[in-house]
């Protein structure tokens, strides 16, 4: 079965993300957004401690300023002019490029990461590529995907467009959503599946995170279900890769 995709992507992402630069932080600094930015942190801070780290995607930089200071050398890179410009204001290393055509030498570094992006990268299997390219022998790389088999989905479905910008909605650039087995079939023969974790496991909307007596609740919820039994079902599924060698 082939993997789902939004009807009628109507921007290139470059103008979608450039346009949504100017309020996508507005939201991120409590509630459901930041319980999803720390589970990734957490998840992706055991393969940055000490190591040289390139985070594809980096937006405004959320993300990247949490894992640098673990890092020995910490690049982020994204395809979005507005979000580097708020990236670069946090001084961090980032590099204007897109994920299917990396500016990088092979093997240039021990875990490369991705989250919230590879749903809205066309050329998939592409892009897996270029990154295990750039990612040393016995390396790490975590990627996440959008997961047809979760709540989130289900949710994405049932709810109208969202505007994230003047004029634009959160419908209008390109988004896939797959499930498991067609990740495997995205990875290139060099690299071997260590598991999936899965992020949103049990959050129906995220404005349950705002319901004071529910809060709490479904953040306990979500740090188990991350790493649980029920991992494969997250909103978010992130495939551990292990790069052969080494």
């Amino acid at each position: 079965m082939l993997p789902r995709v939004n009807a009628s992507p109507l921007r290139d992402n470059r103008d979608y993300y450039d346009r949504f630069s100017e309020g996508y932080e507005r939201e991120r600094g409590h509630g459901y957004h930041a319980l999803i930015d720390d589970l990734q942190v957490d998840l992706a801070a055991p393969y940055c401690s000490g190591r040289d780290i390139l985070e594809v995607g980096v937006g405004s930089g959320l993300i990247l300023a949490r894992t640098a200071p673990l890092a020995r050398t910490a690049t982020g890179l994204d395809i979005s002019r507005g979000m580097l410009l708020k990236a670069r204001a946090r001084r961090l290393r980032v590099i204007e490029g897109s994920a299917t055509d990396l500016p990088f030498a092979d093997a240039s570094f021990d875990t490369v990461y991705s989250f919230k992006v590879l749903a809205h990268v066309r050329e998939i299997s592409r892009a897996v590529a270029d990154m295990v390219r750039v990612t040393r022998p016995g390396g790490h790389l975590l990627l996440e995907f959008y997961n047809v088999n979760s709540l989130r989905y289900l949710a994405k479905r049932l709810k109208p467009a969202q505007a994230v910008a003047d004029g634009v909605t959160d419908e209008e650039v390109f988004t896939r959503y797959d499930r498991p087995d067609d990740v495997l079939r995205y990875l290139p023969p060099d690299v071997d599946l260590v598991d999936f974790r899965g992020i949103r496991v049990a959050t129906p909307v995220a404005a349950v995170h705002d319901v004071p007596v529910l809060r709490g609740l479904f953040e306990r919820l979500e740090w188990w279900g991350r790493d649980g039994a029920l991992r494969r079902f997250g909103g978010f599924l992130v495939a551990i890769l292990r790069k052969q060698g080494g």
